[in-house]
C-alpha cells in the first residue's frame, strides 16, 4: 500500500496514519510540544513575590529585560523581538491578557524554568528575577 503512495499513486488508509504519526512526531521534535498551553504548576501559582516593588527595582528589571530578554519578546514585550521569527515557538507577549492574569508565581516559575526555546534564567538572583516580574506587570496593553 505504502508503495502505491511512494510511486505517486493513492495513499491508503493505513499509510495516512503512518504518515500522520510521522508529522506528529516531527512536530514534537520541533517543538510542538512548547506550542501547547504552558502552565505553571499549582504550587508555584501560590507563591507570592517577596521583592518589594518601586522604581529603581522597575529600571533595574528593565536593563535585564532589554539586554536578556529584548532579543525575543522585543523592546516592549511583546514577544516580537527580532530573533523571534527564527524560533518555533513566538515568545510571551507580556502585554497581553493571558500573561497578565497569571499570578507572578507563574511567571517567576517560567522565567526560572524556561521551556523550549526559552532558556532557565537561574542564572539571575533571584531578587533579580522578582523584579522582571514587576517589570512585566508594568507592561499592560494600553
Amino acid at each position: 500500500m505504502l508503495a502505491r503512495w511512494r510511486r505517486g499513486r493513492t495513499l491508503s488508509r493505513t499509510g495516512a496514519g503512518l504518515a500522520a504519526t510521522f508529522l506528529l512526531s516531527l512536530s514534537v521534535v520541533a517543538g510542538g510540544i512548547a506550542q501547547q498551553k504552558w502552565e505553571a504548576p499549582a504550587e508555584a501559582k501560590k507563591v507570592k513575590n517577596p521583592v518589594k516593588t518601586s522604581p529603581a527595582v522597575i529600571e533595574a528589571a528593565k536593563k535585564i529585560a532589554t539586554t536578556q530578554c529584548a532579543p525575543c519578546h522585543g523592546t516592549s514585550g511583546k514577544g516580537d523581538g527580532p530573533a523571534a521569527a527564527a524560533l518555533p515557538v513566538k515568545p510571551a507577549d507580556w502585554t497581553s491578557k493571558a500573561v497578565q492574569a497569571e499570578t507572578d508565581g507563574e511567571i517567576f516559575w517560567k522565567i526560572t524554568n524556561g521551556r523550549g526555546p526559552m532558556p532557565p534564567w537561574k542564572h539571575l538572583s533571584e531578587n533579580e528575577r522578582w523584579g522582571l516580574v514587576h517589570y512585566i506587570r508594568t507592561l499592560v496593553k494600553k
